[in-house]
């Protein structure tokens, strides 16, 4: 079996991320999103992402964004993918992608089976699609809030594309959820946090250590 991939998510202080780094995550992710308290602005990730050693991919995570806003980020040279994470609709996640030459994820909110089989429109858009738990209506997040889904729904299913599981991940429960979905990358964000926005280099070193010995 392949090394599993690990995405730690929110990272904001040069002494997390070199936790992530120095625990073999794979992906490293920065929040642009102003109602995030993980959210971090342009010039932030470039002085972050100077830190990652170039084999760790360096992924921003944007919510309904405009061009401009992309166009930020996309100067600061430091980014090798991004993740959206609003209601980005197939055709807008492939002109991203074009327009912006970089690989694009796509969040995909998940309740039901019927959210899970939505992802196949985006088949032929993005490069990886990210399942993730549906946040309750009305809430100022799409993500990032500890929430998880029936793993279960997951279990067996052939993907279209490439693909990772978020979602109320944490130390605890991490090795189930690879046991139940055989998901290829692990995404986590509050899972190790201790308080919200406010990562814990333990918790990181904790989380990918598990990884490692699911």
């Amino acid at each position: 079996m392949s090394r599993l991939a690990i995405k730690i998510c929110g990272l904001s202080t040069p002494e997390t991320l070199g936790a992530a780094v120095r625990a073999e995550a794979s992906h490293v992710g920065f929040v642009h999103f102003s109602k995030s308290p993980r959210h971090v602005e342009p010039d932030q990730i470039k002085a972050l992402a100077a830190i990652v050693p170039s084999h760790v991919e360096r992924v921003a995570v944007v919510v309904d964004p405009d061009d401009e806003q992309l166009a930020r980020l996309v100067a600061t040279g430091a980014l090798t993918a991004f993740q959206l994470h609003g209601k980005e609709s197939p055709e807008r996640a492939a002109a991203i992608r074009q327009r912006f030459g970089l690989p694009v994820w796509k969040a995909i909110s998940v309740k039901t089976r019927a959210d899970i089989d939505s992802a196949n429109a985006y088949t032929d858009a993005v490069d990886r699609l990210l399942f993730d738990a549906k946040t309750p209506d009305g809430a100022a997040l799409p993500g990032g809030m500890g929430l998880r889904f029936d793993w279960t729904l997951l279990r067996g299913l052939s993907m279209p594309a490439p693909w990772g599981l978020s979602g109320g991940l944490g130390i605890d429960n991490v090795c189930e959820a690879i046991r139940i979905t055989a998901a290829p990358l692990i995404d986590v964000s509050s899972g190790v946090e201790s308080a919200p926005g406010i990562k814990s280099v333990d918790k990181i070193t904790a989380f990918c250590k598990a990884v490692s010995a699911c």
